[in-house]
């Protein structure tokens, strides 16, 4: 299921030098906001999670999982080079799943790292504040991942696709609209961390068994999916 063939030619399509720099600019400005949060206000439970989860979750992962996630595949169905690779002797499934394996990596390295550097220098983990919100990142990258590499499989707009769902609907309308709160990736990984952070700065609107089958669902279903269009697009290209 695993082609280390596709998977070198996606890393080198995502950690190419001009998207290396987006990649790097958010999880820089975090850590950057941290040591500057710390210096004025100092260590802090409540400033540590609001930053960890308005900035790092809410904005960071998300972004950084449509870059990685539409980029796995999104500019070679562009360009026409897919047909390249799927005039190979590899499953497609295998090219979907590979190509998952990859951008959940990049978006994992570029989200959860940076997030637990910055909860460390917020509040050197104070109440697991740290540890929380990286394993919500984690979670968030799989889901986050799944989800847009789908969108960079069925649209020539996924990023703005994935910027629209990322910025207006989990960010917007999920703190403004109750209900739009339980389909959002955002808080179902909050939900994991508040299990982990076992304290009251972490919460999410979604229950923890909710959450973790929506994950799963989310995750299964659109890499599915994805095989299933990519398998369609062989099929137009060889009529």
């Amino acid at each position: 299921m695993y082609d280390p063939t596709v998977a070198r030619l996606t890393y080198r399509a995502l950690l190419g030098r001009r998207r290396a720099l987006i990649l790097g600019a958010l999880p820089l400005l975090l850590i950057v906001i941290a040591v500057a949060v710390r210096g004025l206000a100092g260590a802090d439970d409540q400033t540590a999670s609001d930053l960890l989860g308005g900035l790092a979750l809410a904005t960071m992962v998300p972004i950084i999982g449509v870059i990685a996630g539409t980029g796995a595949i999104g500019p070679e169905i562009d360009d026409g080079s897919v047909v390249y690779l799927l005039s190979k002797p590899i499953k497609r499934p295998t090219i979907i799943f590979t190509k998952l394996i990859v951008a959940i990596a990049v978006t994992m390295v570029f989200s959860a790292v940076p997030t637990l550097i910055a909860g460390f220098i917020l509040n050197g983990n104070g109440q697991q504040i740290a540890v929380a919100y990286t394993v919500a990142a984690l979670v968030a990258s799989i889901a986050y991942a799944a989800l847009f590499l789908l969108l960079g499989t069925v649209s020539r707009h996924a990023v703005v696709f994935g910027l629209v769902y990322a910025l207006v609907w989990e960010a917007l309308f999920g703190s403004l609209v109750p209900g739009a709160r339980t389909l959002s990736v955002q808080q179902w990984s909050l939900a994991v961390a508040q299990k982990v952070s076992g304290g009251d700065l972490v919460t999410s609107d979604v229950g923890l068994t909710t959450a973790t089958v929506l994950l799963v669902a989310v995750t299964v279903l659109a890499t599915w999916y994805a095989g299933q269009k990519l398998r369609s697009l062989t099929l137009a290209g060889e009529e």
